[in-house]
């Protein structure tokens, strides 16, 4: 099973990794050539203070952010899994897993990142600012760049093993993953009504992420996913290859 998380906006600093390795990461071989290009792309961008703003959607004020894609290439890593922050990684809470733990979860999660497409849970990245929605001067967006590698990557994952789905819109676009379990949040009223939770969202898939990363089962459907959150004492409504996670309103 292969659990697939979104980024986070924010990151974590510093790092006692070496400086970024490309071909240190996972997928290199599927992903390495649009890596390259971007990293190109965002430490030249990070010389011309406007256009750079204009392009990350950041303020002056967050041109901290700016400077840390300038430095991609010299600042030190850490694991993917230790750099994003965040309401959802709070909720999965890496720093907290037993050795046992861990390892499974390095074998179970994955990032899909606007920067580096599709990264291990070890994989050493540097703290850097790139979002799905982000528009690099002269190019296409990143949704038109990464999905003829990652449409491709993806489909041959999830032809191997279950994919669990817990991306936003944003980085779903990215690219797609056939059959698929995906998840949503819902808050459901004393009167039977529901409604998508936004505002606390991150925070219960990311509880599911940690639900799913330290299992000692091993599922190969959705059904078997639902029944790992029921066992937890989650509330949860099936669909196919979709699941509802129901909170109280």
């Amino acid at each position: 099973m292969l659990v697939l998380l979104p980024p986070s906006e924010t990151k974590r600093d510093g790092g006692d990794g070496p400086p970024l390795d490309l071909t240190a990461l996972s997928y290199d071989a599927e992903l390495g050539a649009v890596r390259k290009e971007l990293v190109d792309e965002l430490v030249a961008l990070a010389a011309d203070r406007p256009a750079a703003r204009a392009a990350l959607g950041v303020s002056q004020r967050q041109d901290a952010e700016i400077d840390r894609n300038a430095a991609l290439r010299e600042t030190a890593t850490m694991p993917a899994l230790d750099r994003y922050t965040g309401v959802l990684y709070d909720a999965l809470a890496p720093a907290t897993f037993t050795r046992a733990t861990r390892d499974r979860a390095r074998s179970r999660l994955a990032v899909c990142s606007a920067l580096f497409g599709l990264l291990g849970a070890d994989d050493p990245v540097p703290a850097y600012r790139l979002s799905a929605g982000s528009k690099l001067p002269g190019s296409g967006t990143l949704a038109a760049r990464w999905r003829p590698a990652l449409d491709s990557l993806l489909a041959r994952i999830a032809g191997d093993e279950l994919v669990v789905d817990l991306r936003s819109g944003g980085y779903a676009a990215l690219g797609a993953v056939p059959g698929a379990v995906t998840v949503n949040v819902l808050a459901e009223r004393a009167d039977g009504t529901r409604s998508v939770v936004s505002h606390h969202n991150k925070a219960h898939k990311g509880g599911l992420a940690r639900l799913l990363a330290t299992s000692r089962a091993e599922p190969t459907d959705a059904a078997a996913v639902s029944r790992i959150a029921r066992r937890a004492g989650h509330a949860v409504e099936r669909t196919g290859d979709h699941l509802d996670l129901m909170i109280p309103a």
